[in-house]
């Protein structure tokens, strides 16, 4: 039996455009003999009646402070009612389809009803529904504890949900379907020259993703990477290859190798930037267990004798700014800044490539504040009015809008 997993995000679902495409791609996966096993967002973005935002907001309404588990079994309502439409309109074409929720297609998860992780999947559950040649929909982003309470996985949860059942289900590929053609080389939004990828590592889309890349969820990449689950990114709304991911030496049947020492620019924003005077290791184990203790998380760390430079997201700026107070400690605090990173994992061991990003960013005028970097990324906090001028500037230092790949002069075996 030769399973697949597809998973369709909300833009996808979101309207009967959308969710007869969707069908389609299901449909040619069954036509070719592959057992699709489907995984669904909730409908639609914030605003849209049936999205994960509306819920929050319809209980915040209701109860400013909801707990945790009335909040989670409310949350999960989004992906069951996708299951729900989106198996209506497999049946309405011939497609014996069987929506589920998360608890019912055997994924169980930790006690945590916002952030819970997958504990383990009882696979039996979905196998049996195959072998009956019934297709499950199954609710994304939910799950339940061992109690039987309904939990939720945290933002981009469906994506986790479907490559852990693609890796418990051992599936010989999972798909994941979005509004775009695949990972890009930057933010469309951003550089409209950005071109997709044909196929990128485990260890690339991780980086993309942790550093803003928003196609696929961080979590579900290092499940992937663990248990050796190749993943497809591809456009609900065309036919093609999209991105492959997998960390084969050689391209699939069809692929050209890609030579690329750089595989894309990824920006976050959002940021701010604390300068700590600290003298003495005891003042900056506090500092930093203080910041820890309050769920403040560090970023780019820079650590100097007597100062320690460090960013954290801006929306904990303001309890950053008092709990250093308290704590006496000088510093200084600069707000509205961003990362932008450049990504590839063939630059480890090539000189030249911090050379190029500091030229591209000085010629068009934007300074960076700080620096971090490891054996495949390099990311350098700006200035947030200068996003757009640096992911641009850095995007064609690299060529990375056209077929010819930027090598520093280095000649890379075939």
């Amino acid at each position: 039996m030769d399973i697949i997993v597809q998973k369709f995000g909300g833009t996808s679902l979101a309207d009967v455009k959308g969710r007869k495409k969707a069908a389609r791609h299901i449909m040619q996966a069954l036509k070719k003999g592959s057992m699709p096993v489907v995984v669904v967002s909730a409908m639609g973005r914030k605003g849209s009646p049936y999205a994960t935002d509306t819920f929050i907001h319809l209980a915040r309404r209701e109860n400013p402070g909801p707990d945790g588990r009335t909040l989670a079994f409310l949350m999960a309502c989004g992906e069951n009612i996708a299951a729900a439409v989106l198996a209506l309109t497999l049946q309405a074409k011939g497609v014996k389809a069987l929506p589920l929720s998360g608890g019912m297609a055997g994924v169980v998860t930790t006690d945590n009803y916002r952030e819970a992780m997958i504990k383990k999947i009882h696979k039996e559950k979905i196998l049996k529904i195959l072998d009956k040649k019934l297709l499950p929909v199954v609710a994304g982003f939910q799950g339940v504890n061992e109690a039987g309470e309904v939990t939720t996985l945290g933002r981009g949860g469906s994506d986790v949900t479907a490559v852990a059942l693609g890796a418990a289900l051992e599936a010989s590929l999972v798909e994941v379907y979005t509004d775009v053609s695949g990972l890009m080389t930057a933010d469309p939004r951003i550089v409209p020259e950005a071109r997709p990828l044909g196929r990128a590592s485990y260890s690339e889309i991780l980086q993309m993703a942790q550093e803003g890349a928003r196609v696929i969820h961080p979590r579900a990449v290092e499940i992937a990477m663990e248990y050796g689950v190749p993943i497809a990114i591809r456009s609900t709304y065309e036919d093609g290859q999209g991105t492959l991911v997998h960390n084969h030496k050689e391209p699939f049947p069809g692929e050209q190798r890609d030579r690329r020492l750089i595989t894309g620019i990824t920006q976050v924003q959002g940021l701010a930037q604390i300068a700590a005077s600290v003298d003495c290791s005891e003042a900056e184990e506090e500092m930093f267990k203080t910041l820890a203790e309050n769920q403040v998380s560090i970023d780019l760390i820079n650590i100097f004798p007597g100062k320690k430079i460090f960013t954290i997201p801006l929306e904990n700026m303001d309890l950053s700014v008092k709990l250093l107070k308290k704590l006496k400690i000088k510093f200084q605090a600069e707000r509205d800044l961003a990362k932008v990173t450049v990504i590839g994992a063939g630059m480890r061991g090539i000189p030249g490539i911090m050379l190029k990003i500091v030229s591209a960013l000085k010629q068009e005028g934007v300074p960076i504040l700080q620096t971090a970097d490891s054996h495949i990324n390099i990311s350098c906090l700006i200035r947030e009015e200068y996003v757009q001028r640096a992911v641009c500037a850095l995007h064609r230092a690299f060529s990375l809008e056209t077929d010819t790949p930027w090598d520093a002069g280095v000649k890379n075996s075939p």
